[in-house]
């Protein structure tokens, strides 16, 4: 058992392959979020349509649910630092096509809908691999830490790439300039993920001896093992079910316009809200290991997080919204961190990529097909404003509803506490010396 305080979180950092690859995501992952939020002012633009604002998250979760399990299978028997440099050309060359559209005024609603969807289809090969390689890059007393801190990048791309579309959008006034450059951006931004993956020391390859089995069969392994691991299922499915009733961040372009009343600035102010309580929590976690008993706190955080997008629906102040998205992000970021360390811990590495792969289904197929059921139902009233309200303030208490009816029936995570389930008998490896 590995013991809680041996190890500061920070220390990922030591290791070089890891430090690289994770500043580089950093500007990467900014990029990204700036064409997201520029994507969704995009289409309101073209549209005001809630509808069309959610079939966004459409283009973007048939991909994932398309071919994230093959993803997951290539992840497993391919080196993972090449897949990975092939999807992040691929999403330079899908950012490169909404810049030329855009900037040559020919962007289409069907065209932000096919890119999206192809940038998508990169994510879902990227992401399994990704997270499957950093596992090697640090030694497993350090893997906490190094998952808390990939967090804590993330959340602090999710604050700067939409306070940052949202500067250049209200900066460059009217019209599409400030949507093309963000692009242009992003798709400048991968450049750095590409040069950390060329440099790495750390190998990519399989494990020797490694034995692959035939696509379908490999498939059927790496779906068994999540599907009779009872803590990965009922995780993943309160995540799914949680992100589904209450992810409506694709509304925030109504909210910003017609409830608030704040423009593009604002818009890119509230995009940035849910990851600044996010950053938050995920440095806290960072510079803090973990304390005992995570299944109750992984409960309590989901059921705050559903809490949280109660008050962001009923608010018609600023700073109010502001705190209630700041809050989504909070108990969104705790019950994250507990659930990638668990996956990881629970999971050989040679089933890495396709537990991931399972996972991005629900991880990320909750928010988006989320922001199509929040769109729908904003889409049945008359007037744009009851209607985002409904779908928010409804989501929010289902998700509560939700995480009261697992903490009834599933002790196994109620229970739970991963500092039991480390792997055993790898301790001597946790004062191993950082890759140089």
């Amino acid at each position: 058992m590995i013991s809680p305080d041996r190890r500061a979180p920070y220390l990922a950092l030591a290791h070089r392959d890891y430090r690289r690859l994770i500043v580089s995501q950093l500007l990467s992952l900014t990029g990204s979020q700036m064409q997201v939020v520029a994507i969704n002012w995009h289409v309101y633009l073209l549209t005001k349509s809630p509808l069309a604002l959610g079939f966004v998250g459409l283009t973007r979760v048939v991909p994932i649910v398309a071919f994230s399990l093959w993803g997951g299978v290539v992840a497993d028997r391919h080196d993972r630092r090449r897949v990975m440099i092939a999807t992040q050309v691929a999403m330079t060359a899908v950012a490169l096509g909404l810049w030329a559209g855009t900037v040559s005024n020919r962007e289409t609603l069907w065209m932000l809908y096919v890119l999206n969807a192809c940038s998508a289809s990169a994510v879902a090969f990227d992401g399994p691999s990704r997270q499957a390689l950093i596992p090697r890059l640090v030694p497993p007393g350090d893997l906490p830490g190094a998952l808390s801190l990939n967090l804590s990048v993330f959340q602090a791309s999710l604050i700067g790439g939409p306070a940052l579309a949202g500067l250049l959008i209200a900066h460059m006034g009217a019209g599409t300039r400030g949507l093309a450059l963000i692009y242009l951006i992003n798709a400048l931004s991968f450049l750095a993920v590409i040069y950390a993956l060329v440099t790495m020391h750390t190998s990519g390859a399989p494990e020797p001896g490694a034995h692959h089995s035939e696509t379908f069969a490999a498939l059927r392994e790496g779906l068994r093992f999540v599907f009779t691991t009872p803590l990965m299922v009922w995780t993943m499915g309160l995540d799914f079910l949680a992100t589904f009733f209450s992810g409506a961040t694709s509304l925030l372009p109504i909210f910003a316009d017609q409830v608030l009343k704040v423009g593009a600035r604002g818009y890119g102010i509230l995009a940035a809200a849910p990851a600044i309580g996010a950053l938050a929590g995920s440095i806290y976690l960072s510079v803090r290991p973990l304390p005992r008993r995570q299944g109750r706190i992984f409960l309590w955080s989901v059921a705050a997080y559903g809490a949280a997008t109660v008050v962001f629906g009923l608010s018609r102040s600023f700073g109010l919204t502001l705190a209630a998205l700041a809050g989504v992000g909070l108990s969104d970021a705790i019950s994250t961190v507990i659930r990638q360390t668990l996956r990881q811990f629970i999971t050989p590495d040679r089933l890495r990529g396709r537990m991931t792969s399972v996972n991005m289904i629900f991880f990320m197929g909750g928010p988006q097909l989320g922001e199509l059921e929040a769109g729908f139902v904003a889409s049945l009233f008359a007037s744009a404003v009851v209607g985002v309200t409904v779908s928010v303030v409804s989501g929010g208490v289902a998700t509560v509803a939700i995480v009261a009816a697992v903490a009834a029936a599933a002790p196994v995570v109620r229970r739970y506490d991963f500092w039991d389930t480390a792997p055993e008998g790898r301790e001597e490896n946790l004062d191993a010396p950082a890759v140089p």
